[in-house]
């Protein structure tokens, strides 16, 4: 791969975009994901941090991702270029990430490395770019960023990257750092003595929602907008949950109705408990009678009746997506679930009965104090939903986050989690289309969000090593963090 062709598959991309925004400001952002533009392009976030930088005066955002063969840039000397400038993103005063979790950190190295840009926040200089990082993460553990970024801009960024563009265009980079220290909303790894609360928008700037729709994105050409933000529910485990940001912040369905464009032909309803919206179904009954196609994220097994999932149907839903998490009834109940196996079963029915042709369940497993029992459980469950409608089971071993009731239990030996797959493998052989998530790099997830500053460096040194399973081992060991498991 050379320049022209990395370029012309850029072009190829922006030419099937419809909603990018170009705008001849003097300050221009590179607005960076640290993933492949199908993932980072389906993210509500960072889409709406693009719009709300253009909005502001005097500033531009201009997209950039991890390329989807990191390998063919490094070996042909290439950089990481931008989708609306096509400039590498050395060339831009502010270079600005949207992190989404823990092991999206090995793409921040990969593309500032490609650039030519230190890793370090210490090893670079004034001709250097800004390096900002937000996102979700920055809800979680933003402490795993430190050494590599210059500014952390904590929580919802709709209003503080106002702030941020403010600074950056009337301050120099030195005088901006430390006024933007004292701010809530930010943090200054150099400068500020701990991380405050996350920013929280005002709620009259909700519901974010897309500004550009494509075809290459894993949601394909779907126009997404959020109808709530935070939730509603009390889950032990999610960094999301009622109380850490104020519980749900409920956007008017008629507000909602209003940011989908005429244009849309598939709409995409976003958020951590999205069915627990108090208008979701005229919401939605308004969507399919326009002729769309509906999405709906967080369906909540509690909340299915046989009016919802006909709804579903009606916007072209083939399967029905809901979760369990825990194992057993028991583990559900330690995780804060408020779901039991009634209503998985009655989800399984509901779905059968309006013609959908699979069940989608989500599962973890590896919850403090979770025995074979409970995986026993799991396996006759499951068995009962498979004679009621064809099932494919989402197996993910529990990862502990940070400023959640379980922050700090131990990581499952992952050889215990191994051998409770292969029962589970076993127990369901025939009966349900098992797809488990990997064991080993949960635990590296684990140790970054459990992890601090000197966890931020181990994953440095574990992608100078070649990324392997054995080189974050090496790493972690190396620099003193221990692992946690049981």
């Amino acid at each position: 791969m050379n320049s022209w062709e990395a370029l012309s598959e850029i072009r190829r991309r922006v030419g099937e975009e419809e909603g990018v925004l170009r705008s001849p400001a003097a300050l221009r952002v590179a607005l960076c994901h640290p993933a492949s533009y199908a993932v980072a392009m389906s993210s509500l976030g960072f889409q709406a941090i693009y719009r709300e930088i253009h909005l502001h005066p005097g500033a531009a955002a201009e997209r950039a991702f991890l390329p989807d063969r990191p390998a063919e840039y490094r070996n042909n000397r290439l950089p990481v270029f931008t989708y609306e400038g096509e400039r590498p993103l050395s060339d831009y005063a502010v270079v600005a990430f949207s992190i989404a979790w823990e092991l999206e950190i090995t793409g921040l190295f990969e593309m500032l490395d490609l650039c030519g840009i230190p890793l370090i926040c210490r090893e670079r200089g004034a001709r250097h770019p800004l390096i900002v990082a937000g996102g979700p993460l920055t809800c979680s553990n933003p402490a795993i960023l430190a050494p590599f970024v210059d500014l952390i801009v904590l929580g919802e960024g709709e209003e503080t990257i106002h702030e941020l563009l403010d600074a950056a265009a009337s301050m120099g980079r030195e005088e901006m750092l430390e006024h933007l220290a004292g701010r809530p909303g930010f943090h200054v790894p150099e400068v500020s003595s701990g991380f405050g609360p996350p920013g929280r928008v005002d709620d009259a700037r909700l519901p974010a929602s897309s500004q550009i729709l494509t075809p290459n994105t894993v949601l394909r050409s779907m126009f997404l907008v959020e109808p709530e933000r935070g939730c509603s529910r009390t889950c032990r485990y999610c960094v999301m949950r009622c109380g850490a940001g104020g519980g749900m912040r409920v956007v008017p369905a008629d507000r909602v109705w209003a940011k989908i464009p005429e244009a849309a032909r598939r709409v995409g309803l976003v958020g951590a408990a999205v069915t627990d919206h108090p208008d979701i179904r005229p919401l939605i009954r308004r969507i399919v009678d326009s002729g769309r196609e509906v999405g709906v994220s967080s369906l909540r097994a509690d909340r299915l009746d046989p009016e919802l999932v006909g709804l579903l149907v009606r916007g072209g839903y083939r399967t029905l997506t809901t979760a369990s998490d825990g194992a057993s009834q028991r583990m559900r109940d330690l995780a804060g679930r408020n779901i039991d196996e009634l209503h998985l079963l009655r989800a399984a029915e509901l779905a059968r009965g309006a013609g959908i042709e699979r069940l989608r369940l989500y599962m973890m497993i590896g919850f403090p104090g979770e025995t074979d029992d409970d995986i026993g459980e799991l396996i006759r469950l499951c068995g009962e939903l498979a004679r009621v409608l064809p099932l494919s089971l989402s197996v993910s071993p529990f990862v502990a986050k940070k400023h959640t009731p379980l922050d700090g239990a131990p990581f499952e030996n992952v050889r215990v989690l191994d051998r409770r797959l292969t029962a589970i493998r076993a127990g369901l052989k025939g009966k349900a289309d098992l797809r488990p998530g990997s064991t080993r790099w949960a635990w590296v997830e684990y140790m970054l969000s459990q992890g601090t500053e000197t966890a931020g460096l181990a994953a440095l040194d574990a992608w100078r090593g070649g990324g392997g399973i054995g080189a974050w081992r090496k790493a972690f060991a190396a620099r003193g963090c221990m692992p946690r498991e049981t």
